[in-house]
C-alpha cells in the first residue's frame, strides 16, 4: 500500500443527533477498512484510502461505552423520555459520557497505518492537541496516570476536575469515535451520570473556568490547527 500525504477530509457537520453521526462515522469506518482488504488481497501498490476528521456538536446524549457500568447512568427511562434525553450504549471503549450543545466533539476516522500504529500514542496525541488549545486561553490542562482525557489541577487529586473526555475504538489500525471538549456545556446534564465511571471527580468546561462564553467557533479552530500540526495532517474542505 503506498503511504499517502497524510491529507485528511475535514467536514463540519453542525448539529446532529448522536445516531445520525454514529452511523455516519461507521460508514467511513467500513470504507476505510474495506478499502485496506482490497489493497493487501490486490497485492498491488495501491493508494491509501481516504482519512476523515469530523466536528460535530450533538442534541443531549448519554452514552455508555463497551466496558462501562450501566448503574452509572443514574436517570431511569422515564426520566430520560421526559427530559428529551438520548443514551446509547455503543462501540468505544470507557464508560459513561454526556454530549450536548456547548461541546466541541471532534471523530477522526483515520487509518494509523499512514501515521503511527500505537494507540497509547494516538491518545496522547488528542489530548495534547486539547492542553495546547486550553494554553492559548491561559489554562493549565495536564493529564492524570491510569486515567484518559484531560484535566485541571491535574497535580491535586482532590481539586482536579475533568474538562475533556476521550473514548476511541480502533481495528485494523481504524479509528472512530474521539474527543469531547466542554466549552460552554451546562454541567448539569453531568449530575445525572457518574462520569466516565470516577464518582469522585468534577467536570468543568471552559465557561466555568474563565467566566464567561466563549467563540465556540474560534475554539474549534484553535483546536483544529493543533491537531494538524501534532499529527503532520495535510487537511482538505
Amino acid at each position: 500500500m503506498k503511504k499517502s500525504s497524510q491529507n485528511v477530509h475535514l467536514e463540519n457537520l453542525g448539529q446532529k443527533t448522536f445516531q445520525e453521526a454514529w452511523d455516519y462515522q461507521e460508514s467511513l469506518f467500513k470504507r476505510i477498512v474495506d478499502r485496506k482488504i482490497e489493497i493487501r488481497k490486490s497485492g498491488k501498490d495501491l493508494p491509501a484510502p481516504d482519512n476523515y476528521l469530523l466536528f460535530v456538536q450533538h442534541n443531549h446524549v448519554y452514552t455508555l461505552g463497551k466496558s462501562g457500568d450501566p448503574k452509572n447512568l443514574l436517570l431511569n427511562e422515564e426520566e430520560l423520555n421526559r427530559r428529551r434525553i438520548d443514551y446509547y450504549k455503543i462501540n468505544r471503549g470507557g464508560d459513561i459520557t454526556y454530549h450536548g450543545p456547548g461541546q466541541i466533539v471532534v471523530y477522526p476516522i483515520l487509518d494509523l497505518d499512514q501515521f503511527f500504529t500505537d494507540i497509547h500514542r494516538y491518545l496522547r496525541t488528542l489530548e495534547e492537541a486539547v492542553i495546547q488549545t486550553m494554553k492559548e486561553y491561559g489554562l493549565e490542562g495536564g493529564r492524570i496516570d491510569g486515567l484518559t482525557g484531560v484535566w485541571l489541577d491535574f497535580d491535586d487529586m482532590e481539586k482536579a476536575r475533568k474538562i475533556c473526555a476521550l473514548g476511541v475504538r480502533a481495528s485494523r489500525w481504524v479509528t472512530m469515535h474521539g474527543l469531547a471538549f466542554n466549552i460552554n456545556t451546562d454541567l448539569s446534564y453531568f449530575k445525572n451520570i457518574v462520569p466516565c465511571g470516577i464518582d469522585d471527580k468534577d467536570v468543568t468546561s471552559m465557561e466555568r473556568e474563565l467566566g464567561r462564553k466563549l467563540d465556540q467557533f474560534e475554539v474549534s479552530q484553535i483546536l483544529l490547527s493543533h491537531l494538524s500540526k501534532l499529527f503532520g495532517w495535510n487537511l482538505i474542505s
